[in-house]
């Protein structure tokens, strides 16, 4: 397989109109029925720890962090990470899942909780959180309530709702 042409960056406010229609492609109109979407509604999400895809001038994948408060501890919200069809299996969710987590990391962040499947996230550091320990205001499936530590222990006491 020849290796695609691929280009991450730091979301814009240029880059909106795109990615609003990739979430439109790819999650439909159900997204904003969503417990992590009525979540991100609450708060802008973070450009510098936003990034994403392109391959030339076409963007194909998009990944977003959101400052939010695990009961009164700080934390990231991840998501929507999301990749256009043609595009999916190839790595490029991937790819933007380590460069948003290196960059939250870096810019001192401890804890990224996200609404997924454990089996595709838990390769990059996620881990089911504990029934009844941190709820959303909102139905959410316990089993896809992933928690990621970007520092050893930071979610050791941390337990409450998630809010923006």
């Amino acid at each position: 397989m020849t290796e695609l042409p691929l280009s991450i960056a730091v979301e814009t406010a240029a880059d909106d109109h795109d990615i609003d229609k990739l979430h439109e492609r790819t999650f439909g109109p159900g997204r904003f029925a969503r417990t992590a979407f009525r979540i991100r509604e609450q708060a802008p999400h973070e450009r510098a720890l936003s990034f994403t895809a392109r391959v030339g001038n076409m963007l194909v994948g998009s990944v977003r962090l959101t400052r939010v408060r695990v009961g009164t501890t700080p934390a990231l919200l991840l998501g929507p990470l999301t990749v256009e069809p043609p595009f999916q299996s190839v790595g490029i969710g991937a790819r933007l899942m380590e460069v948003a987590l290196k960059a939250a990391q870096e810019g001192g962040h401890r804890l990224v909780v996200l609404v997924g499947d454990e089996p595709y996230y838990a390769r990059f550091g996620f881990k089911r959180v504990p029934p009844g320990r941190v709820t959303l205001p909102g139905p959410v499936d316990p089993a896809r309530l992933l928690v990621a530590e970007l520092v050893e222990g930071a979610f050791t006491d941390v337990a409450g709702m998630v809010n923006a």
